[in-house]
């Protein structure tokens, strides 16, 4: 059986004031996230266009995975105080890829 990885895309808008507290606190879960079971990758971006939006990109090796990062400790302490500097509700996506790697790359 083949593995397929799952991407998981995250989009959140600071609050008005709080775009650089976001992007601290976004940025403090890289690490313990990088070192769980299962995490291939997770960046964090902001936009060029508009500097209160901000997206996490992840790889996972499984839903699985993704799905434990999700009840991890400081994964939920963040969205417990996410209401102090997201506005709205965040955006999230999961996806898998619809093309193997090299295939059609000849």
């Amino acid at each position: 059986m083949t593995d397929i990885s799952l991407t998981a895309i995250g989009i959140v808008r600071a609050r008005p004031g709080q775009e650089e507290e976001l992007g601290r606190r976004m940025a403090a879960l890289i690490a313990p996230t990088v070192a769980e079971p299962g995490c291939i990758s997770y960046e964090l971006f902001r936009s060029t266009e508009d500097p209160a939006l901000w997206m996490l990109l992840e790889q996972w090796r499984s839903a699985a995975d993704l799905d434990a990062h999700v009840g991890s400790p400081h994964l939920q302490a963040f969205l417990r105080s996410k209401d102090e500097v997201i506005e709205g509700s965040p955006d999230s996506y999961r996806w898998v890829r619809h093309q193997p790697l090299n295939e059609g790359t000849k």
